[in-house]
């Protein structure tokens, strides 16, 4: 197997992919439903619904707030019980539309059938009926980042998609959720590739997949037998594989400038597997965005497993499916261990981006006392970014802002090599965070002057 991977930097984190052969199952309704307004990059959307209204499975609750937004489905059927601030992933409060669960009434519209839609078969199907609906089923990316997905297909004045790459890497330890999507929605995933490509009129697809799932490569290898325009592509086992800048520079060998650069500027369109997925059921049958795949898992964890989740389902009810929590200090992480943020409460939803639900146990998560740097490198040796951690690290510490966007601080996509490959164990990331929110009020500082 010829296998491809980037170029600069990386690491090879202990894999635990501890539920990659447990089959996906749905996951039970919750008794009541949380749908924070922001689970998207951009503003807010705004409620449409109200106290007392009563709704169903795929009703429209939230609307874009902006072009840079994403619509909000209901994935239950009951009764609004309140809009009210709640705590998010992040631990902030935010605005939430609540829902009294009442029985599972589905929106007429939706094609609930098993029946395969081909695009050859819808050839009525144009670029912009195809992103009219993916707008208004309010996809986003899924693997994470939840960057409204009909903006990426929009490409600015002076760009021009060349090909759509598929980010099937799963590079984060303990995830399964994409890899348990593919083995088992593969047709479906092939006619999204389709779907998105002709949105972004390419005649070109890719899909990555990192060669720890020989399985998956060859499933989807043997299904675009018979469309030679979609490749699929190993890669080598390496971590932050599925970052979009090195997820391009594995597969098309393009590097992307530093910020305010984009995949587009160097003729890509990528999307997670799982929005492709995601895309299909949009455009074909007609549902929106209300449910994904996502891993609960944990080494402690007594029964890790895959779930198909209604979003708005709280993480206490996905970790007592799994045998609840182990009797030991925790931390639960939204999402894996390398990008994943620590939760503050159980009682956080399932949104568009989550992918995980990690348990560590306190031992695993407890970090060691840091030493001095003893400038061996090995942080500027694994950063996939090419930057120099150490340096940004300490400018950040002792505030030196114009040194950090000097050295291209904006740049870090917060993937956490550095910090985990430190043999000091020094605070490197969270450094450089703190340095980077800093640097980038600066700048949007400085461009609020000069309009």
């Amino acid at each position: 197997m010829n296998v491809k991977t980037f170029r600069i930097g990386g690491v090879h984190p202990e894999e635990n992919k501890l539920t990659h052969e447990v089959p996906t199952v749905p996951a039970e309704l919750p008794k009541q439903a949380v749908y924070p307004l922001s689970q998207h990059i951009g503003a807010p959307a705004k409620a449409v619904v109200a106290k007392g209204d009563k709704v169903k499975v795929g009703q429209l609750i939230a609307e874009a707030g902006g072009f840079v937004s994403a619509n909000i489905h209901s994935g239950v059927s009951g009764t609004v019980l309140k809009i009210d601030n709640v705590t998010g992933i992040g631990g902030y409060n935010q605005p939430a539309i609540i829902i009294k669960v009442e029985g599972d009434e589905w929106d007429e519209k939706i094609d609930r059938s098993d029946k395969l839609e081909t695009l050859e078969a819808h050839p009525e199907l144009t670029p912009e009926e195809i992103v009219n609906r993916v707008k208004a089923a309010g996809i986003v990316g899924m693997g994470g980042a939840c960057f409204p997905t009909h903006v990426k297909l929009c490409p600015p004045p002076g760009c021009k998609a060349e090909c759509v790459i598929i980010n099937a890497v799963e590079c984060e330890p303990y995830i399964t959720s994409d890899y348990r999507l593919m083995m088992e929605k593969a047709d479906e995933i092939i006619e999204g590739v389709k779907l998105l490509m002709k949105a972004a009129k390419v005649d070109k697809g890719y899909i990555g997949i990192e060669d720890n799932k020989p399985a998956a490569i060859e499933l989807l290898a043997q299904k675009c037998e018979k469309t030679p325009n979609i490749e699929v592509v190993p890669l080598a086992k390496k971590y932050p594989q599925g970052g979009e800048k090195q997820l391009i520079d594995a597969v098309i060998r393009r590097q992307v400038p530093a910020p305010p650069a984009i995949p587009i500027n160097v003729g890509a369109v990528v999307q997670n597997v799982g929005t492709a997925f995601a895309v299909y059921e949009a455009v074909m049958k007609n549902k929106p965005l209300f449910e994904r795949y996502t891993t609960v898992t944990g080494k402690k964890i007594a029964n890790p497993g895959n779930f198909l989740v209604r979003m708005g389902t709280p993480f206490q009810q996905l970790i007592d499916a799994c045998g609840g929590m182990p009797e030991c200090d925790n931390k639960v992480l939204a999402g894996g261990p390398m990008m994943g943020k620590a939760v503050t409460t159980l009682e956080v939803a399932v949104g568009k981006g989550q992918n995980s639900i990690t348990v560590i146990s306190s031992d695993e998560a407890r970090r060691k006392e840091p030493d001095p740097c003893i400038r061996c490198a090995k942080c500027v040796h694994a950063c996939p970014m090419g930057l120099e951690p150490y340096l940004l690290a300490t400018a950040s510490a002792k505030q030196m802002y114009d040194k950090c966007e000097e050295e291209d601080i904006v740049s870090c996509i917060a993937c956490g090599s550095c910090q985990f490959t430190c043999p000091s164990h020094r605070p490197i990331l969270d450094n450089i965070l703190q340095g980077k929110a800093a640097v980038m009020g600066i700048i949007r500082a400085r461009s609020q002057k000069k309009q």
